[in-house]
């Protein structure tokens, strides 16, 4: 191995050598939103399957019941379509808002946000894993629900399928709701406190025939996300359901899930660098 002494080198060479930065080390792809969405549902799936089916059992009960009780001041007509319905959507909003509300708020308060934080993946692909696993085990629950109303009140069974619709978009608009409060609230009990009031919401905003209520408690009830799925859902009861108005409040019940569900990713956000 021979040296060649430096003055022997071109000045130029020299001049590169002294110029050129070290390159930095190239960097793995960034994580994509599908992927790691997928990853995160998958892993939120199987770690709540054990806790979350005997709540999921609780809900459906009290759903249920609360059809039994009703079928004793309501006969028929209008007010049974949306005793049904409401009660069936009520199953997501205790699993969807309820839990997920106090599962965030848990999470918030134990530094398990920080975890999250660490890992190479966009934080809607949290805040929608997480909300998808929790609104999947509505799906058993509300279909019991549905066929249990219809065959205690009479109606027909004909348009459940209607609930494929009904249970991801409703189940969108009170996830990204029961995240954002869960997310948002300074405390745990409250982040509780908040999921248990969305769901009273959900129960006498929902549940109630309308047709009943008082016409300010009827402009808060337009205010609730999961109104529109129970109007879909009610509505394809009817001899001959208007497929437009269902669409349309499917449209919007779709259009307050997007808008919830960006409101909890950026309550996620806001929680994790804090």
């Amino acid at each position: 191995m021979s040296v060649v002494p430096a003055g022997a080198l071109p000045a130029g060479v020299l001049t590169a050598e002294k110029a050129a930065p070290p390159r930095p080390a190239a960097l793995g792809p960034r994580a994509r939103l599908w992927p790691s969405l997928a990853a995160v549902y998958r892993a939120q799936l199987s770690r709540a399957r054990v806790a979350r089916i005997p709540l999921l059992f609780v809900a459906t009960f009290q759903s249920v019941g609360i059809m039994i009780l009703m079928r004793g001041v309501v006969d028929g007509g209008g007010e049974a379509r949306a005793v049904v319905a409401g009660s069936s959507v009520l199953v997501v909003a205790f699993v969807a808002l309820n839990l997920l509300a106090q599962y965030f708020g848990q999470l918030r308060a134990s530094g398990g946000l920080d975890h999250y934080a660490t890992l190479p993946v966009p934080p809607a692909a949290v805040v929608l894993g997480a909300a998808g696993a929790y609104a999947s085990f509505t799906v058993p629950g509300t279909v019991v629900t549905a066929v249990v109303g219809c065959a205690l009140f009479g109606l027909p069974l004909a348009h459940l399928w209607v609930l494929a619709a009904v249970i991801p978009l409703a189940g969108a608009a009170l996830a990204g709701l029961g995240a954002a409060l869960g997310l948002l609230a300074p405390r745990p009990e409250l982040a509780t406190l908040l999921g248990q009031l969305g769901m009273s919401a959900a129960l006498l905003l929902g549940v109630l025939p309308p047709e009943r209520m008082p016409e300010a408690v009827r402009l808060a009830r337009d205010l609730l996300p999961s109104t529109y799925g129970v109007e879909a859902f009610a509505r394809t009861f009817a001899p001959d359901p208007d497929w437009a108005h269902v669409l349309g409040d499917l449209a919007v019940c779709g259009v307050v899930g997007v808008i919830s569900l960006a409101v909890a990713t950026w309550a996620y956000r806001r929680a994790a660098v804090r």
